[in-house]
Parts: structure tokens; C-alpha cells; sequence
């Protein structure tokens, strides 16, 4: 496939390297010289986006309204999605997102679920959830944080939000810590626990080269597709 860009910092590089030894051609790159409006767009097959929260917007328009199909990796945006479902359904187009690309983590989302349906019968325990990351990731909690989060609340009983652990905290709402050190690709963590012990789950990614796979595997899912999607359906 011919791949563009969007995106082209140390993930976008990622990316390119891991497209390169899949046989793929980066023939298009968005950054801070390289703005969108100048791609080649008749050169592009899909689009893989990993910019800033405010800039996702801008660049799914831009390639549902030529017609090129994106993976968007940015997190934060998705309280706009209504928007976009709307958009690609204007333009016939397709669009893939995901708060987190790598393969184990959504092996992780799988496990966090069935723990807590697991931990819906025992509210003896309760979840706490911590992630850390590198210093140059502005969202806090991160998307996948948040992902974990939401599907908790969606099976357990007895929370109904999400507050990170520096705001005041609040009743039946799940505690997140986040925490941002250098040099660090991800760490999640989700806790349960009680008077008399300890539950807890744990995912640390040792490099980016997880999350770049998983993009270039959606982009090579999203061929020929139209619609909305998610790694969900990748993994299916």
C-alpha cells in the first residue's frame, strides 16, 4: 500500500519503519514543515494519524473529503465522534480509531473486562487505576486509561465515573493516577483491593514498535473497507 504520514514524530517514525519492512511505500508526510493541504492525495491509499487532540478533526475531514481512508491514533477527540461518524457517513468513507494500537493492550482490554465482571460480585474490593507515561504526552489520562476505565463502569455496579487521583476524589467514581516520567512508551495498571489482599493487572510496553504494528495492521484491515471501525474488529 501507499502510506501517508500524519503525523511524522517518534511514533509517525515508528510507523514508517515497521510499513517499510512490511513491504508497504510511505509516499506522503504531515509535519511541522509538511502541511496537509500540500499531499498528493491521488498517491495515497490510507492515512495513519498521530498528532495532537485538536488537530484530528482537521485531518479526518480533510481525508474523508478526498476519499482517503485514515487510521487515527490520537486520543482526546473522541467526545467528537458523533460528529465524525457523520462525516464519514457523507463521504462514504472509512475511518479506523483506537485509544491504543498495540496487540497486547487490547488483549488487556479483553482481561480487564472479564476481571471486572469477576469483581462485580465481590464490592468488598475496590478498583483503583495508575498509568504512566513519557512527558510529552499532553492528554491526562491517557486514552487508554480512560478506555479501561469506561469498560469497567460499563459492567460494575458500583461506579458510575472516573476522576484522576489529583482532583478531589468522589464518591463510587474509579480513582486514575497518572503519571509522566522520560523515556517511558506505557504502563497500565488496575487495582482491586480489600482489607485482605491485593488484585491487580498490569500491562508495560518496552517500545513503540507494538503500538506501530497494530496501526499498520488496521491500515491494512481499513483497505477496500467503508464505514467505522476499531481494533476490535482488527483482532476479530
Amino acid at each position: 500500500m501507499k502510506i501517508g504520514l500524519i503525523g511524522y514524530g517518534k511514533m509517525g517514525q515508528a510507523i514508517e519503519a515497521i510499513a517499510l519492512e512490511r513491504g508497504h511505500e510511505i509516499t506522503g508526510i504531515v509535519n511541522r514543515t509538511h502541511y496537509i493541504d500540500e499531499f498528493n492525495w491521488n498517491d495515497v491509499d490510507v492515512a495513519i494519524e498521530f498528532t495532537k487532540p485538536d488537530l484530528a478533526i482537521p485531518h479526518i475531514q480533510s481525508c474523508l473529503q478526498n476519499h482517503v481512508p485514515i487510521v487515527v491514533g490520537t486520543t482526546a477527540w473522541q467526545q467528537e465522534l458523533p460528529k465524525v461518524e457523520e462525516l464519514v457517513k457523507t463521504h462514504n468513507g472509512s475511518l479506523l480509531h483506537a485509544s491504543n494500537f498495540s496487540i497486547g493492550v487490547n488483549i488487556f482490554f479483553e482481561i480487564n473486562r472479564k476481571l471486572a465482571e469477576i469483581m462485580n460480585r465481590h464490592p468488598e474490593y475496590k478498583v483503583s487505576m495508575e498509568e504512566i507515561h513519557h512527558v510529552q504526552k499532553l492528554d491526562a489520562p491517557s486514552g487508554t486509561a480512560v478506555s479501561l476505565a469506561n469498560d469497567i463502569l460499563a459492567i460494575h455496579d458500583e461506579y458510575n465515573a472516573w476522576n484522576l487521583a489529583s482532583e478531589p476524589s468522589r464518591e463510587n467514581s474509579i480513582s486514575i493516577k497518572a503519571i509522566r516520567e522520560p523515556n517511558v512508551p506505557g504502563t497500565h495498571e488496575v487495582s482491586y483491593e480489600s482489607e485482605i489482599d491485593l488484585i491487580r493487572i498490569e500491562h508495560i510496553a518496552h517500545n513503540r514498535k507494538g503500538f506501530a504494528l497494530g496501526a499498520v495492521l488496521a491500515a491494512e484491515f481499513l483497505a477496500g473497507k467503508k464505514g467505522i471501525f476499531t481494533m476490535k474488529d482488527v483482532l476479530k
